[in-house]
Order: C-alpha cells, then sequence, then structure tokens
C-alpha cells in the first residue's frame, strides 16, 4: 500500500510501482485549459489518473492499460478512491483503443515505457510496463493527435535523450510545445527526463524550465515540494 494524502494505491500486482516519474507527471501536467476529460494512457496503477482526479474538475477521466494484472489492480484503486464516480479503466492497448474513438479528450497523459536500448529480464509483465516496443512514442503521438479535442494538451514524460526525437515526432502530426521541464536528480548530475507538454497551436515563447528534486539524500528542493506537496504526506 502506498498512501498519498487524499488516496492510496495498491500495487502488489502492478510491474511498475510508484515512482518520482508518475508522480511528477501528475502534478505537473498543465491544467489550465480545465480539462472535462481526461485519458491516462498505460496508467499502471492508476496513480497519475488519480492525481489529476484530485486536482481537476474534469467529469471523465479514462485510463488505458494492457496488461491484465496491472488492469485490475488499476480498477480496485479507482474504486477505492473518493472520486469512482469519475474514473473508469479500459483493459485495452492504444492500438485498439484508436480503433473506435469515441471522444475527444481535453487532456491526454501517459508516462510511456522507454527502456528501448536495455536488456530484456525474463519478466515478461514487466517488460510490457519498461520497453517502448509494446507502445512506440509514433503510436503515442498519432493516438494524441486523433484523440486530443481542439484546445487539448497533451503531456508525457520520457528520458531526456529521446527529447528532441521526440519533439520531432510531436511536430510532424502538428503538436507542438506549450511547456517543457527537465529533470535532474540532484544540482551536480545531469538532466535525466523531460515533461512535455503539447497542444495543436504553435507558440514560440513557451516556457522551458529546469526542476531539481534534492540537494541531498531527501533533501529535497522547494520546487519539487511545492509541485508535489498536495500529494505526499511526509511534504
Amino acid at each position: 500500500m502506498f498512501s498519498f494524502k487524499q488516496f492510496s494505491i495498491q500495487q502488489d500486482r502492478c510491474a511498475m510501482k510508484i515512482g518520482t516519474d508518475g508522480v511528477l507527471l501528475g502534478a505537473w501536467t498543465p491544467i489550465e485549459n480545465n480539462p472535462l476529460s481526461i485519458l491516462d494512457v498505460g496508467t499502471g496503477t492508476g496513480v497519475i489518473a488519480l492525481m489529476l482526479a484530485q486536482r481537476s474538475h474534469a467529469e471523465q477521466i479514462d485510463a488505458l492499460e494492457i496488461d491484465e494484472e496491472a488492469y485490475e489492480q488499476s480498477v480496485d484503486n479507482f474504486e477505492n478512491s473518493p472520486w469512482s464516480d469519475r474514473l473508469f479503466c479500459f483493459h485495452a492497448g492504444l492500438d485498439e483503443f484508436v480503433e473506435e474513438p469515441e471522444d475527444e479528450y481535453d487532456l491526454i497523459v501517459s508516462n510511456p515505457p522507454f527502456y528501448t536500448d536495455e536488456y530484456k529480464s525474463e519478466n515478461e509483465q514487466r517488460d510490457l510496463a519498461r520497453f517502448a516496443d509494446a507502445m512506440p512514442f509514433e503510436d503515442l503521438i498519432e493516438a494524441a493527435d486523433l484523440l486530443l479535442s481542439e484546445n487539448g494538451i497533451f503531456a508525457v514524460i520520457i528520458p531526456f535523450k529521446e527529447e528532441e526525437n521526440f519533439l520531432a515526432l510531436a511536430a510532424a502530426f502538428e503538436l507542438y510545445p506549450l511547456k517543457i521541464t527537465r529533470v535532474k536528480g540532484t544540482p551536480t548530475t545531469e538532466i535525466k527526463r523531460s515533461l512535455l507538454a503539447f497542444s495543436r497551436n504553435e507558440s514560440v515563447n513557451f516556457p522551458v524550465d529546469e526542476l531539481i528534486i534534492e540537494t541531498a539524500r531527501h533533501i529535497y528542493t522547494p520546487e519539487y515540494i511545492a509541485l508535489t506537496k498536495d500529494f505526499y504526506l511526509k511534504l
């Protein structure tokens, strides 16, 4: 059990446990367009969908999960949350889901699998959650283009080394950066992650900034605390 301030997550059946990436995306994703409908692609434990339920007034929050164990667990986590009437999980892959799109979404989020160049383990469930061939970036961006409403926002967290490639792929679908935040573990480490938000409107002066998580072990920066304090119990 992983307890946040307003909800708890069971994660014993999920290959990918709650990590900083998911929490960062859930807390950072822009919601200034006041989304009424949200889609979380590859929801895992459901943590990002739950964080967005806490942060927004969205009436419809849909989540997609291809792995059966993770799907069942996310359904339980949704049902046990204060927002169970707004959260719904589909047991499907992205390709199945976009074949018959019924809805457009004002916000689409994804913490996609991205260990593209690492050796695969013997655990197929974990590999599915971690490796990009389960959901290539191109497929994710194409789906976002198909499912995003006119004034919608599409937000992801990816490895920094993939940022340039991802921006180019998004531009091909006329999805343009709205905001970029690059994440470092400490002041002296390399940039590890990119938080990217896109919209259909091209902007020249979108904000690009940097977020440092901690200055020393468990000594979190004011910026990281400000971002996550509504969720973590001990911040």
